[in-house]
């Protein structure tokens, strides 16, 4: 039975683990393979991993460091970052990853989630939206390339169509949100709730564990990313790699109303 899942969600750039703010200019904060272990220690529920230049760079996905990180991570593991093609998906999921996220790709592409969903199972394909308010009626948008180029796709709509192309998963990003630590975008991952019935995972905004207890109780059996909150500690954001323990995190499904 599905339950809600609490989820770190690390961003790699030259290989380092890195923090941004509204996908401008990033923070080093350490070695992702060290911040692996530590997750692995604290039995997180799942972990994202995302090398958020590979895209607009026009790299290969770097399998070097997906091979570290499967090889060192004792939870299921979702990958994505430069990921063009079902033969890279499917290279990926061989080495030890449980999904394989794409972005630009699955909007410049869309036979490629039905097809790679019929070489590896739609249950390791997650179809990641990169959302934020733009125009003059601060319409919500999908952006690529690492939050630099509009789309002009709804993400509602485009929800709905990633559905019926066979994706297992979607993962809402709200760039407006990321990093700042006030909250998640209720009103946007609420619209795109309504609207789909694959399993979602929402990321951008996450500064306390209520917030994350309010996102379960709003929509329910849900993926709850954060990536500040659980790299930086205290106001002056120290960098420490923390997760509720087991108990805490029952407790917060409990109260949000969901069983455990």
């Amino acid at each position: 039975m599905l339950r809600p899942r609490i989820i770190p969600c690390l961003l790699v750039r030259n290989s380092g683990l890195v923090k941004t703010v509204r996908f401008g200019e990033s923070k080093y904060v350490g070695d992702p393979l060290n911040a692996v272990r530590i997750f692995n220690e604290k039995e997180v529920d799942e972990l994202t991993v995302l090398d958020i230049d590979a895209t607009t760079q026009q790299r290969e996905p770097d399998y070097e460091l997906i091979t570290k990180l499967a090889a060192e991570c004792r939870m299921p593991l979702c990958y994505g970052g430069g990921v063009k093609t079902a033969e890279q998906i499917q290279r990926i999921i061989g080495l030890g990853v449980e999904k394989v996220a794409l972005s630009a790709a699955a909007v410049g592409n869309s036979e490629l989630i039905s097809h790679a969903a019929s070489r590896v199972g739609s249950q390791s394909i997650v179809v990641v939206m990169d959302v934020k308010k733009s125009g003059l009626r601060r319409l919500y948008e999908i952006f690529t390339h690492n939050g630099q180029r509009p789309t002009g796709l709804d993400p509602v709509d485009f929800a709905k169509n990633v559905e019926e192309q066979g994706a297992g998963e979607v993962f809402v990003n709200s760039i407006d949100r990321d990093g700042v630590m006030k909250g998640y975008d209720m009103d946007l991952v609420t619209r795109i709730r309504k609207a789909i019935n694959l399993p979602m995972t929402v990321m951008g905004g996450a500064g306390t564990l209520a917030d994350i207890e309010e996102l379960i109780r709003r929509l329910g059996t849900v993926g709850a990313a954060a990536g500040s909150l659980f790299v930086f500690k205290g106001v002056y954001r120290a960098v420490l790699i923390n997760y509720p323990k087991r108990d805490e995190k029952d407790a917060l499904i409990a109260r949000a109303g969901k069983t455990i």
